[in-house]
């Protein structure tokens, strides 16, 4: 039996492939309080798209979804942190108003073209603006691995893929090469 290809695999279930003009395009905030339910009504979207997801791969390191990746070009996403009971993130219009200097390299993936791993190097703290569903700002500070997670996020509502983060000359590897699958990211205490 042949196993479709991991970017087959996400197509199949919905998930925009990395080509497509969405990716490529700012998506649009929303204008909150005034389209709370239309918030509201592409969040539930995003989750129930990311529980195909979760049904199709493990994700030790967390996951995440912005709505560009469903063919919705809003600013919304949200991020499953890993481990188990942990809550779920929910990013409307997010910004991100700081990062630290201190940074790491690490592997990431993409649901929009998941058959490799690339390394980007990310600052390891950030601090995000986002704004609730009362059209309220919120700032929250992300660290290590959730702060990866988030920035991915926020890249791809801002129309980058994490190729674009890359250091010159570096390029995606076949996730056959990948040998990080299953575990989390790791960092220096």
């Amino acid at each position: 039996m042949v196993t479709a290809r991991p970017s087959r695999r996400m197509r199949d279930i919905g998930i925009v492939q990395a080509g497509a003009p969405i990716l490529a395009t700012p998506a649009r905030p929303f204008d909150l309080p005034t389209e709370r339910l239309a918030t509201q009504e592409c969040v539930e979207h995003l989750f129930a798209v990311m529980q195909r997801v979760a049904q199709v791969h493990a994700f030790a390191k967390g996951m995440g979804l912005a709505a560009p990746q469903t063919g919705k070009g809003r600013a919304a996403a949200v991020v499953q942190p890993p481990g188990p009971g942990a809550e779920p993130i929910v990013l409307l219009n997010p910004r991100i108003t700081a990062g630290s200097e201190q940074t790491d390299e690490q592997y990431e993936g993409c649901l929009s073209f998941f058959d490799v791993r690339g390394t980007v190097p990310r600052p390891l703290s950030i601090t995000v603006e986002s704004t609730d569903l009362d059209g309220r700002t919120a700032v929250t500070v992300y660290e290590r691995g959730l702060a990866r997670l988030v920035q991915h996020e926020v890249d791809h509502l801002a129309g980058k893929l994490y190729t674009s983060r890359m250091r010159t000359g570096a390029e995606p590897i076949p996730v056959e090469q990948y040998r990080q699958t299953g575990r989390p990211w790791t960092y220096d205490t």
